[in-house]
């Protein structure tokens, strides 16, 4: 059996190829509906069925993850996400293609609950924000690939599929090396509260650092399942598009690793407002400039620099905020931000690329981000005054 920083090591490989099925997957199939005539807010809604997966996943990984430990979890999770990428090219209908976005969201809730949750249990405090980070940037990493893999269609329409699950089943198999370990959690906190009022106490303590993470849902599936549809709309070529979705990733990658160390020496919150007010300006910025080619890859990359690191930044919050025993709580319910907010991005946004056509998709990203960072601050400043008072 390998060394712990080794399974650390295969935790963010595990992660990272999840991040190139679910990078590939979302434009793949987006630009695939849409050339098939198939509505922007039908597509949108159809791109939903990832996020559901996670969502409905989140209710039920606590106890599984107490009962049978960490490698189980992961092993199942990883399994499924292969068995359904390779299905996809035997059968293309709506519902079919919709039942395996939903089994794949279940596979990775799985993969990445079990991988989330051993690491920022097993992690000490002082370097958190920097393993997270490698997290983070694991994930983008693979997300900024995946896309690259739309060009494949001209080649086959099958292949992006199968290499997708061939890669993913390969990487899966390292996890065979790994030994199973259960979460560090205090026994008797767990056996003496519930999973609700577990969850209820992690609300009350850490609901701020799940605002974070449901913005980096919003902003990544509406960007790679409905900025496709609106830059086919606006005259982009696909080829095109499948390197300008990347960008975003590829950002959060330059700056995912000093955004967590600087979050690790000035504060979480203090971080997230820096990122947030500058990648708010950026998509003001690639609303401007929507036309131009140039000015795209320069506000995609820009803004993934900022609030491309917007999810891991919200698990080490919420890990600073919840104490232990609340861990698998707090990352499931960071899960669930995350969902919710991937849900609604392509469902509203596909929505509003179809009723609003003279107004830019990215004003919509624009005000998400907005109110989120109004709800940071004010959750400061209402601290201050209750302290004061």
């Amino acid at each position: 059996m390998v060394s712990a920083n080794t399974r650390f090591w295969i935790l963010i490989l595990l992660v990272a190829i999840s991040g190139f099925s679910q990078g590939m997957l979302m434009p793949l199939l987006s630009i695939i509906l849409e050339q098939n005539g198939v509505p922007s807010s039908i597509n949108g809604l159809h791109a939903t069925g990832l996020y559901i997966g996670v969502l409905v996943a989140s209710f039920f990984m606590e106890k599984p993850l107490q009962r049978f430990g960490f490698k189980p979890m992961i092993l199942i999770g990883g399994l499924t996400v292969v068995i359904s990428l390779a299905l996809f090219p035997f059968w293309q209908a709506l519902w079919f293609w919709f039942v395996l976005r939903v089994a794949i969201g279940i596979g990775d809730q799985m993969l990445h609950f079990g991988t989330q949750t051993w690491i920022t249990t097993t992690t000490p405090k002082e370097i958190r924000g920097r393993r997270v980070a490698y997290y983070g940037m694991s994930f983008g990493l693979g997300f900024a690939i995946g896309p690259l893999m739309t060009r494949l269609l001209s080649i086959h329409e099958s292949l992006p599929f199968f290499a997708s699950a061939a890669l993913s089943f390969l990487v899966w198999s390292t996890m065979l090396f790994v030994r199973n370990q259960w979460p560090q959690e205090d026994i008797n906190s767990v056996k003496a509260t519930s999973s609700f009022s577990r969850f209820a106490d992690t609300l009350k303590l850490a609901w701020i650092a799940l605002l974070p993470a449901f913005g980096y849902g919003f902003l990544e599936a509406s960007l790679h399942s409905i900025f496709p549809i609106y830059g086919l709309r606006i005259g982009h070529e696909v080829g095109m598009l499948s390197l300008i979705i990347p960008c975003f990733a590829a950002g959060s990658l330059i700056t995912q690793l000093p955004l967590g160390i600087l979050s690790d020496k000035i504060g979480r919150r203090n971080t997230l407002l820096i990122v947030l007010i500058c990648g708010t300006l950026c998509f003001v910025g690639a609303a401007v400039f929507e036309t131009s080619v140039i000015a795209l890859f320069l506000f995609f990359t820009l803004a993934g620099m900022l609030v491309g690191s917007l999810y891991s930044m919200g698990i080490a919050y919420m890990t600073d905020l919840l104490p232990i025993h609340l861990l698998p709580a707090g990352n499931l319910m960071i899960s669930i931000a995350f969902s919710l907010g991937s849900i609604g991005g392509p469902f509203i946004g596909g929505i509003f690329v179809e009723l609003f056509k003279e107004i830019s998709f990215f004003y919509l990203i624009v005000m998400v981000l907005v109110v989120i960072t109004a709800m940071i601050s004010l959750k400061k400043s209402s601290l201050s005054n209750m302290s004061n008072s």
